[in-house]
């Protein structure tokens, strides 16, 4: 079998076998579902906006996808105190394989996480207008995923500690989430915060996955697949580069 599989396979039966880390995962998307969902639905409605819960869903699966992405690269700081990461970098592969192995692992893993969310979604009133736009909302699923999967690997192939990487994460993670529209229309936000939304990578992933589930985008859908898929092949490939330089 081929290394890519192999730590594909690995990083599944791993997560398969957690139902603690399963659970967890998700006590703060489905908190923000309900929260944001019911709690801010009528102001949104009354300002005209809708239905918040459609609006928000979309934004939940990809924090949801985020959040597990992200973490999936503490695997790598494990591995490397017990001795498995050594066993992988002397092994006769590359290491570009060994990082696209890991980031399509963690990437199924954040996509798994994400339908589970989506699923309970329905719980709270959700529904997709049109149900032949599933699969676009999952390839940009799948793309979000890949790419802070291969960040969040990138970011832990520099580092040593588990807590110098929750540290980094917790920076990260809020204000990608926050600022990336999952919450708020991104039309009626001033100017600068317009940049920064811009800027911010989730932006698009959130951006398209409400288009494809509710046909509301901001950017537009190709320019959400295009900017995804090439900053996912460029995370990947600087992720392999760090990666690479590993010293155990």
């Amino acid at each position: 079998m081929s290394a890519i599989y192999i730590l594909w396979l690995r990083q599944l039966k791993r997560y398969l076998r957690s139902r603690s880390r399963i659970i967890g995962s998700l006590g703060q998307p489905v908190l923000f579902l309900v929260a944001l969902g019911f709690g801010f639905g009528p102001t949104f409605q009354k300002a005209g906006q809708g239905n918040y819960i459609q609006f928000l869903v979309p934004g939940i699966v990809a924090m949801s996808v985020l959040f597990t992405a992200l973490f999936s690269g503490i695997e790598i700081i494990w591995d490397r105190q017990f001795g498995f990461l050594k066993e992988i970098l002397v092994a006769p592969v590359s290491r570009m394989e060994i990082m696209i192995g890991r980031t399509i692992g963690g990437a199924t893993v954040a996509m798994i996480q994400g339908t589970i969310v989506f699923a309970i979604s329905f719980l709270a009133g959700f529904r997709p207008p049109s149900a032949g736009n599933l699969a676009f909302a999952f390839v940009f699923m799948f793309l979000t995923a890949v790419l802070f999967t291969a960040l969040g690997t990138a970011i832990a192939s520099k580092l040593e500690d588990m807590q110098g990487f929750q540290l980094i994460m917790n920076f990260l993670i809020m204000p990608l989430f926050f600022l990336s529209g999952a919450l708020f229309p991104v039309d009626s936000l001033p100017g600068v915060l317009k940049m920064v939304v811009a800027i911010n990578p989730l932006s698009y992933g959130v951006d398209g996955m409400r288009g494809a589930l509710g046909g509301i985008t901001h950017f537009g859908l190709s320019t959400d697949f295009a900017v995804l898929s090439i900053m996912a092949v460029v995370i990947l490939a600087v992720g392999s580069y760090l990666f690479s330089k590993i010293q155990l």
